[in-house]
């Protein structure tokens, strides 16, 4: 029995904000632009993965969910506390000037770690962790 990864979701707080970084900064394309109840889905990959997807949702996408709650995740997310995304690449240095030069906030500088990867890492437009890996050559 084979499993694989199909999608994994990142919250975000304003999708068009999102989109301008998830597809014009990173290069990922749109996939699929969804509304319901007042929210939205977008989902997003990699064109070199077209069977993995990153679906861009709100903090809390429970159309149940009371006020509270709501505002409890939106909170989380503004403080950058809930869980990232790593990305592979090929060019940890090359990955880090193209997003740093369209804007992207630098949380930490391309650098050569002891488990094996060069990474670096940025905060997307609502605050989340993506770390950008590249293996070290042995």
């Amino acid at each position: 029995m084979d499993i694989t990864l199909s999608t994994c979701f990142i919250a975000v707080d304003d999708h068009d904000k999102a989109i301008a970084f998830y597809r014009d900064v990173l290069g990922l394309e749109v996939r699929n632009d969804v509304g319901f109840e007042g929210m939205r889905w977008v989902t997003v990959g990699s064109p070199a993965q077209p069977d993995v997807s990153i679906v861009l949702e709100p903090p809390l996408a429970d159309p149940n969910a009371s006020a509270a709650d709501r505002q409890t995740m939106a909170e989380l997310l503004a403080k950058g506390l809930l869980r990232g995304v790593l990305f592979a690449t090929d060019d940890c240095d090359a990955t880090f000037e193209r997003i740093s030069a369209a804007g992207g906030e630098v949380l930490q500088e391309p650098m050569d770690q002891p488990y094996g990867v060069r990474d670096c890492a940025f905060r997307d437009p609502a605050g989340n962790l993506l770390r950008f890996t590249q293996p070290l050559k042995k």
